[in-house]
C-alpha cells in the first residue's frame, strides 16, 4: 500500500460530521475533526486541542480550509448545518477571478483579507503558475518554508485582522481559508492556536493533518503534473523529475516550523510576535482565550 492510500485510510476513519441548527456550534461528544465535503477535502475544526494550561479549545467555532468555490449544492447545506456565520478569505483578487467566488449558505458574512503585499503575493504567483503548467524547476526546495517565514513578516495586518474577528462571538462558527488550506491558513491557524496557548508540537500535528485530509487530492495532483510536465519537456512521464512538486505537495514538519523560526528570529517568541509583531494586545489575547477555551475537566 502506497504513503497515500495509506494516509487516505486514516482520513475516512477520521470523517463524519453531526447535523446542528444554524445558531448552534457543534458539541464535542457530536463532532470529530475533519468536515467531509464533496468539494473541498481539507475542511476542519480547529477545536479539541488542549492547552499547555490544561483548557480546550472550543469545538465548532473555527475551521480551516482550503478554496470554497468548488462547493456542491450538498456541501453548502452543511456548512449551513454548521451555523458559520463568517468567511474568513486570503486569497488574491486574481486568485479569485481565476477560480470565481467561494459558494457559501445565505447570509455567511464573508471578510476578504487578501495577503498582496510584498514578496508573498510574488512567490504565490510563481507556485501557481508551477501548478498550471507542472514546471516546478524554478522552485527552489525551500520554496515551502520561505513562503512561511515572509507570511510571518509580511501578513501582520491580515493575521491581526483574523485574530480579532476571531475573538468576536458574533463571528463564530468562523472559516479561515486561501487555496489549499496550508500556506496562508496553516500560518493563520498556526498563529491563532499559539494565541490560545496550545503547544507547538500540536500545532505542528494539526498542520501536518493536511496531508492526511488532501491524500487523493495530492496524489492526483501530482499525476497531472508528471503528465503535464512530461508534454512540455516532450519525455516519457517516468522520466519527469518530481522531486520539486512532491517536495512542495507532501508537507514537512520544518515547513510550518519556519513560521516559528521567523517569529523567535524577529521577536524572540511567537507570543512575542503576537503582541509586537501583530499588535494585538494582553486584554485581547485574555479575550480570545476566555471565549474559544474551556475546561472540560
Amino acid at each position: 500500500m502506497n504513503h497515500f492510500a495509506t494516509l487516505a485510510i486514516v482520513a475516512l476513519g477520521l470523517t463524519t460530521l453531526a447535523c446542528q441548527t444554524r445558531d448552534e456550534p457543534v458539541s464535542a461528544s457530536e463532532h470529530s475533526r475533519a468536515v467531509p465535503l464533496e468539494g473541498q477535502a481539507n475542511f476542519r475544526d480547529i477545536g479539541g486541542y488542549r492547552t499547555a494550561d490544561g483548557l480546550t479549545v472550543r469545538w465548532g467555532h473555527v475551521y480551516r480550509s482550503g478554496r470554497l468555490d468548488h462547493l456542491s449544492e450538498s456541501d453548502v447545506t452543511r456548512l449551513d448545518s454548521l451555523g458559520i456565520r463568517t468567511v474568513i478569505n486570503f486569497l488574491t483578487p486574481a486568485e479569485i477571478d481565476h477560480d470565481g467566488p467561494d459558494r457559501l449558505p445565505e447570509g455567511v458574512r464573508e471578510i476578504a483579507l487578501p495577503i498582496v503585499s510584498g514578496n508573498a503575493e510574488a512567490l504565490t504567483d510563481v507556485v501557481n503558475e508551477a501548478r498550471r503548467t507542472g514546471d516546478f524547476s524554478l522552485l527552489p526546495p525551500t520554496i515551502n518554508p520561505e513562503i512561511h517565514q515572509l507570511l510571518i513578516k509580511e501578513a501582520t495586518a491580515e493575521y491581526a485582522a483574523l485574530l480579532r474577528a476571531a475573538a468576536d462571538p458574533a463571528n463564530r462558527p468562523l472559516v479561515l481559508h486561501c487555496s489549499h488550506g496550508i500556506h496562508r491558513t496553516g500560518t493563520a491557524s498556526a498563529i491563532l492556536l499559539s494565541v490560545l496557548g496550545v503547544p507547538w508540537e500540536t500545532v505542528r500535528e494539526d498542520y501536518l493533518l493536511s496531508n492526511v485530509y488532501r491524500a487523493d487530492e495530492i496524489e492526483g495532483r501530482l499525476g497531472q503534473l508528471r503528465e503535464l510536465a512530461a508534454a512540455s519537456q516532450n519525455v516519457a512521464p517516468e522520466e519527469v523529475d518530481m522531486s520539486g512538486a512532491n517536495a512542495f505537495y507532501v508537507l514537512d514538519p520544518s515547513y510550518i516550523d519556519a513560521s516559528l523560526d521567523e517569529a523567535v528570529a524577529h521577536y524572540g517568541s511567537m507570543d512575542s510576535y503576537i503582541r509586537e509583531g501583530l499588535g494585538i494586545s494582553d486584554d485581547e489575547v485574555a479575550h480570545l482565550r476566555a471565549t474559544l477555551l474551556e475546561d472540560t475537566h
